[in-house]
């Protein structure tokens, strides 16, 4: 499973850049809003940083505007996965990004679905979110679930990207239902690393080392 780093965050990608484990970044507005500098300057910074793609949001509604959007944007890096939201014309400007060759994020998914159309327009990258959908009392994971089996039994190549991870858990669950990408916070991802087994162990060999007196270098 690929890992994203969900922020514009530039300090964050590179620390969980430099760990040898980042496939990809995702932005949304509120991200870019947050990070508090010019779209495209983060967006062009972050693309030369990362190997992988690189989801830039557009944010008008009307399919024309959004297609010029995602167009401009797409010109920053072949890196770019432009992201368009998952409404009729969002859609439609999924369909005709990809007739340019352009990677495309269908994002704000909340159905099954809302992640079949988003394949048959051709969509790279479906997110669908499931941290938001757990918190008005569905199950985000059986979403993940539901849209593996639809992928699977019609050969979609649009890969699944999990979105809105809150915990280690949903990234565990979505490796498990076999998701092509989980996309998480810099916190979420340093808590894989985690585990009490782990500390005690370190810190039992730090104290019989010590006790040898030896060096290795």
């Amino acid at each position: 499973m690929k890992f994203f780093l969900d922020t514009a965050n530039i300090d964050e990608i590179r620390e969980a850049n430099d760990t040898g484990l980042l496939d990809g970044v995702t932005t949304n507005p509120s991200l870019i809003k947050k990070a508090g500098r010019d779209f495209f300057e983060v967006i062009t910074e972050i693309a030369a940083l990362v190997d992988g793609p690189v989801s830039a949001e557009t944010v008008a509604h009307d399919h024309e505007t959004m297609l010029k959007e995602g167009l401009k944007c797409a010109k920053i890096s072949d890196k770019i996965a432009v992201k368009v939201p998952l409404t009729i014309d969002g859609l439609k400007t999924c369909k005709a990004l990809r007739a340019e060759g352009i990677m495309v994020n269908v994002t704000l998914c909340f159905s099954a679905n809302q992640a079949l159309l988003a394949a048959k327009a051709g969509a790279s990258f479906i997110s669908p979110f499931v941290g938001r959908h757990d918190d008005v009392g569905f199950n985000g994971m059986e979403l993940i679930e539901d849209i593996r089996v639809i992928y699977d039994n019609y050969g979609f190549d649009t890969e699944i990207l999990v979105a809105s991870v809150r915990h280690p858990a949903h990234i565990l669950e979505s490796a498990r239902i076999g998701a092509d990408v989980a996309t998480m916070p810099w916190d979420a991802m340093k808590k894989l690393f985690n585990h009490p087994l782990t500390t005690n162990g370190l810190a039992g060999f730090d104290k019989d080392w010590a006790a040898t007196g030896f060096s290795i270098l």
